[in-house]
């Protein structure tokens, strides 16, 4: 009995090494690529990615990763979807995984370089000259560097001093330079897991060969979205959403402008939307202009405030969606992409006026838009008028009815007639004579007899 005791005993001692030395085949490998710079585009390329491997039901993700860094905020929604991630996430960096790209790489279970790469330079830096952001950055950047080493068994003193010049570490750094490390030094302090020439050299050299390998691809509405935010697209649908709405507002009723002036709203704002650029409420100001410009010009007579509401608001809508700013904070968004931006929607607003002068006297002459709208003009020589009364009327003498001022009232026959005169004012019982019978009122005049 003492000796089956003992082999139990000894049973539940090795099953657990034995257990704890076997590894999980890995027999299919999804990878994906943070080749440009870290933004919402991105932050949504490695959601759908890391969605897709999930689907595929991948047993590994390796990142292929060459960026100089990018938004702060982004960059912590992906290392905390890399974090969260049920399946292992490598990445092998070729060549740089600079400042949010050192933070998403941190967050990796492993962490593999090619020859040449280099792995550092967190410090936060402002979107308009590249100056570094003020201390309230730094100390977020800080945390999360900090935070992320400590989740994987990294020195987290070294990755907070990827961001803080301040911070001394004896035999790595000094004071007054934050760290950056070479493929070397990231091996020997533990931010790299080895050096490898190639992705291929990567899977070979992790025993891997084996393995199914699948790319990440964008499918088709990915790729229709990416390309309605392209600049030159985005303004070719301004031009048709401002143009859309004056020919709708010149002529009230018909619908097709308006009809393409929303399709264009909608192609225009929802992929900015989906890439999380454009927020709600820069939406909702889009808006507001549109309802503070058709007060303007069905409510409130003239032209003022308004109207000028309106348009900036308009404006300001569109320029707002297509920049990574949160809220009223610019201070990550780059000066290019603030100017390209701006640059866009005015052009395309200036295009738009000109199209509109230039095409309005012409768009009557259009067969097909002629079979819709009342083109047409009644000209007088075609005997064409806006008589309300009869010619009979014309030379005939009565008397003011009620007094003119110019207008009033005036008895002929009898009958009593609306009209005005040609600005004299003429007592009632005075004798007149009728000079014209277009329009709604007689026109007269003082009789001399």
């Amino acid at each position: 009995m003492k000796t089956l005791f003992i082999y139990i005993f000894s049973l539940l001692l090795v099953f657990p090494a034995i257990s704890y030395g076997q590894q999980t085949p890995i027999d299919k490998i999804f990878t994906f690529k943070i080749d440009t710079d870290i933004d919402p585009a991105m932050n949504r390329r490695v959601k759908l990615a890391l969605e897709k491997a999930e689907n595929e039901e991948a047993d590994l993700i390796i990142i292929e990763m060459d960026t100089y860094g990018g938004a702060v905020n982004d960059a912590d929604d992906i290392r905390t979807m890399i974090l969260e991630s049920k399946i292992p996430v490598y990445v092998y960096i070729d060549k740089d995984a600079a400042s949010a790209g050192a933070l998403i790489s941190i967050a990796c279970d492993k962490i593999f370089m090619a020859p040449g790469g280099s792995i550092g330079a967190a410090t936060v830096v402002n979107g308009v000259d590249g100056a570094a952001a003020p201390d309230k950055y730094q100390s977020y950047m800080r945390s999360m560097m900090r935070s992320t080493a400590e989740a994987k068994g990294r020195d987290p003193k070294i990755a907070e001093a990827m961001v803080d010049e301040k911070i001394e570490i004896e035999g790595i750094t000094e004071a007054g330079s934050v760290i950056t490390f070479s493929v070397s030094e990231a091996e020997k302090y533990g931010f790299s897991d080895g050096v490898y020439n190639s992705f291929e050299d990567l899977i070979q050299g992790q025993g891997l060969s084996d393995s199914e390998v699948m790319a990440y691809e964008t499918d088709l509405v990915e790729q229709i979205i990416g390309f309605f935010l392209n600049p030159a697209v985005s303004g070719f649908l301004i031009l048709i959403i401002i143009g859309g709405i004056y020919f709708e507002l010149q002529t009230p009723g018909v619908g097709f402008p308006l009809l393409a002036s929303i399709i264009a709203v909608v192609l225009y704002f929802t992929p900015y939307y989906l890439n999380g650029l454009a927020e709600n409420w820069e939406i909702i100001v889009f808006v507001i202009g549109i309802i503070l410009l058709a007060l303007e010009l069905f409510v409130i007579p003239g032209f003022g405030i308004f109207g000028v509401l309106g348009i900036t608001c308009i404006l300001a809508g569109l320029v707002l969606g297509m920049l990574p700013n949160q809220n009223f904070d610019f201070e990550f968004v780059p000066a290019a992409d603030l100017f390209a931006a701006l640059l866009t929607v005015i052009l395309a607003a200036i295009a738009s006026v000109g199209i509109v002068f230039w095409l309005t006297p012409k768009i009557n002459e259009w067969k097909a838009f002629s079979a819709i709208t009342l083109a047409g003009t009644q000209q007088k020589q075609d005997g064409y008028t806006s008589t309300f009364y009869s010619n009979d009327l014309l030379g005939q003498v009565g008397k003011v009815h009620s007094r003119l001022r110019p207008s009033g009232r005036v008895e002929i026959e009898g009958e009593i007639y609306d009209a005005s005169s040609r600005g004299e004012f003429l007592e009632k019982g005075e004798p007149i004579i009728v000079i014209s019978t277009e329009g709604t009122s007689l026109k007269v005049k003082k009789y001399e007899a």
